[in-house]
């Protein structure tokens, strides 16, 4: 389980890490927060990526005059767009197949209970969802997927996706732009990593609560 103390270590220390890099890579920083941003909205098989937090350091980095704002806005919007948009069709081609695939790695991957989970968030919430799920770690990757699945044609996705893209990456971003260097929070950046996955993962908490609530009601 070295793999999963590793990941929780990135997360918890995105600024060192990204600090590192930038020194390490100059310039090819974009390419290599274009490719994590990406490959975490547009492939189902990589929802661990850190998405919130990342944008939360560039912002900050950015702050700084390591990198351009502006720049970073468009490149990493760009980014999520392109990224919902090739998740959704590999859920358009092959998302029945990937779900009830035997492979073991894919089997652990891709529970069922996410499937059905991200369809109520659908059920519920229409197109919207696409705009809202952007904000709930794991269930931005399904989303897309499971638009593709479904009925959604691409032209209503991809004016949600859009939506959405430009809401994400420009709150976290720019949150760390203009709050990341304060100086309580730059001293203690892992916290304000694990407040904002917190914050992400509320809904996700309060639908399951309220599920919970009301199966309980029915049976009592």
């Amino acid at each position: 389980m070295d793999w999963l103390k590793t990941i929780l270590d990135i997360f918890l220390h995105l600024d060192v890490y990204l600090g590192q890099l930038i020194r390490d890579f100059g310039p090819w920083i974009y390419a290599i927060l274009f490719i994590t941003i990406f490959l975490e909205t547009g492939l189902v098989v990589t929802p661990f990526l850190p998405g919130d937090s990342l944008l939360f350091a560039a912002g900050t980095f950015a702050a700084l005059g390591e990198m351009n704002v502006w720049g970073l806005f468009i490149l990493l919007t760009s980014a999520a767009i392109l990224g919902d948009t090739v998740n959704y069709w590999i859920g358009h081609r092959i998302g029945l197949r990937l779900f009830y695939s035997q492979n073991p790695f894919l089997r652990r991957l891709l529970k069922e209970e996410y499937l059905h989970k991200t369809q109520e968030f659908y059920a519920k919430y229409g197109g919207f969802a696409v705009v809202l799920g952007r904000f709930v770690p794991i269930v931005r990757t399904f989303v897309p997927f499971v638009a593709g699945l479904g009925t959604m044609d691409y032209g209503k996705f991809l004016y949600y996706n859009v939506m959405g893209a430009i809401a994400w990456v420009g709150l976290f971003l720019f949150l760390g732009y203009f709050f990341g260097n304060i100086p309580i929070i730059k001293e203690n950046f892992h916290y304000a990593v694990m407040g904002i996955i917190l914050v992400s993962v509320l809904p996700m908490a309060w639908e399951w609560w309220k599920a919970r609530r009301a199966a309980a009601r029915a049976e009592g």
